[in-house]
């Protein structure tokens, strides 16, 4: 089989490497899944280019997000079949490991999904909301289930009436607003640019700020909201935003801190004038996962999925997704 692989020492995208590699097998417990579809996160642009905190310690396939068909079962499995449309949990137990093992993630430090096959426990593989192409599916395991737990998991669940604050277009943020919306909530969100702003409002936006224009955003946030603010920020920024992100909350509301794409500092006195809370995200767990795709299925939600590459052109997507001209995921088809 072909798959890409990040060398030991990768400081760049240029530096991915498409090689040949074995199939693999299933043993006890394990299926193999044939890869049909990934999609990048900004994880995986900071594993490639060696800005992520963790450093692989040999050559290693990237991507935690990929969906496929499984082709190969092993003893045991119960839950799954041959023809299968799964997609791969972002965090599962090692395939060199007991199936019991502590579940790592995918594309870092475990191999990940851009590769044509790919051998995980049965665990680690969730089959596909009905009607999904293996294209959407592959926009699930990481910013789906981000979105869901941000949401939904941490604090007090979102609900009808409430009002949430997404930063950004990118894959979790614009997860976020689809669900928000169809859990009845308003949502407020910021773009740098106006051709995002109108995508955004077409997927249900009350309103957008451009915080290009506006640089105190927060006090848009105010202001648009009647000066009461927002339950929940899906907050994508990172310690550079994450005091704005604080000042929009209404009383008892929640930050769900996820990104780290922004340096600063911020002052958690916030929280405690406004009996908010703050509640670090890293992706989410198999039952979050379930619950995302019984979500995606009562309301026929679907990823919004901004461009296509095929395999050959994988470095081409990681290009087109550091640019930032993108809304939503960037997929490569497998």
């Amino acid at each position: 089989m072909q798959a890409y692989v990040m060398p030991l020492g990768c400081k760049s995208i240029d530096d991915l490497k498409l090689v040949e590699r074995p199939d693999p097998q299933p043993g006890p417990g394990q299926v193999v899944v044939r890869v049909r579809a990934v999609s990048l996160n900004y994880r995986d642009q900071a594993a490639v280019t060696g800005n992520y905190f963790q450093q692989a310690d040999r050559d290693t396939v990237p991507c935690s997000d990929g969906a496929g068909e499984v082709i190969a079962v092993g003893e045991g499995v119960r839950t799954l079949k041959v023809g299968d449309k799964v997609a791969g949990t972002f965090s599962q137990p090692d395939p060199a490991g007991p199936a019991g093992g502590p579940p790592l993630p995918m594309g870092l430090p475990l191999d990940g999904m851009l590769a044509q096959l790919v051998l995980m426990h049965e665990v680690g593989a969730i089959k596909l909301p009905r009607g999904y192409s293996f294209e959407e599916g592959a926009c699930l395991p990481c910013a789906g289930v981000t979105a869901w737990n941000c949401l939904f998991g941490v604090g007090r669940p979102i609900r009808p009436g409430d009002t949430v604050l997404v930063l950004g277009s990118g894959g979790v943020s614009v997860w976020a607003l689809q669900l928000a919306k169809a859990a009845g909530c308003r949502v407020v969100a910021t773009t740098s640019r106006d051709s995002k702003a109108q995508r955004l409002q077409a997927l249900g936006a009350s309103d957008v700020i451009n915080y290009t224009t506006h640089e105190k955003w927060d006090d848009e946030v105010m202001r648009v909201t009647g000066g009461r603010g927002v339950d929940c920020v899906v907050e994508v920024g990172g310690q550079g935003t994450l005091q704005r992100s604080m000042n929009s909350l209404a009383r008892g509301g929640k930050v769900g801190l996820i990104g780290v794409l922004t340096k600063g500092s911020s002052n958690p006195h916030t929280l405690m004038m406004k009996g908010g809370s703050l509640h670090g995200i890293f992706v989410g767990d198999r039952t979050l996962f379930e619950q995302l795709n019984a979500a995606i299925d009562a309301n026929g939600i679907k990823p919004v999925i901004d461009q296509v590459f095929p395999f050959a052109q994988a470095k081409d997507a990681f290009h087109h997704q550091a640019s930032g001209d993108f809304m939503g995921k960037v997929v490569i088809q497998v």
